[in-house]
């Protein structure tokens, strides 16, 4: 088992750290730089090449059955979820088999909406404590799932 972050803009390092280190898994900070390192000997800090996706390929062709995956990257989460790992978005929400199809149509379409109207502004409310407590309870409910 081991814990893939797509760090470049995660809100909840901090928290995957905390709750990671706490159930002994192994985690993988995957960046294409900027990222401190952290002393936590199960943290592993991954620099990727520069350019697009890169984070996204090193971490869809690792992960696997048993392993989490923290991302709000849509079509990552997809190929992650397709590999068998679990996913969790920075807000707490789980991504899996049964809902990643409406979740991929939904991002289609807000981009289709987005093009449409350059005038649009806005990228959505912003990033709370409930957020992040939603994620530590769906973090620590998703480890002990796989625990078991």
């Amino acid at each position: 088992m081991a814990i893939y972050v797509d760090a470049d803009a995660c809100p909840v390092k901090a928290e995957v750290e905390r709750v990671g280190t706490r159930h002994g898994v192994a985690i993988h900070i995957v960046s294409n730089g900027g990222i401190r390192p952290s002393a936590n000997p199960l943290v592993n800090t991954v620099i990727v090449a520069e350019g697009p996706d890169e984070a996204d390929k090193w971490i869809a062709t690792r992960a696997a059955p048993g392993d989490v995956v923290i991302t709000a990257d849509i079509p990552l989460a997809a190929r992650c979820i397709e590999g068998g790992a679990a996913v969790l978005k920075p807000d707490g929400a789980e991504l899996t088999a049964a809902n990643i199809g409406n979740v991929l149509a939904t991002r289609d379409l807000m981009a289709d909406l987005r093009a449409a109207d350059p005038f649009r502004q806005g990228s959505g409310r912003g990033f709370g404590k409930q957020d992040r407590s939603r994620f530590l309870d769906a973090l620590e409910r998703v480890l002990r799932r796989l625990a078991r």
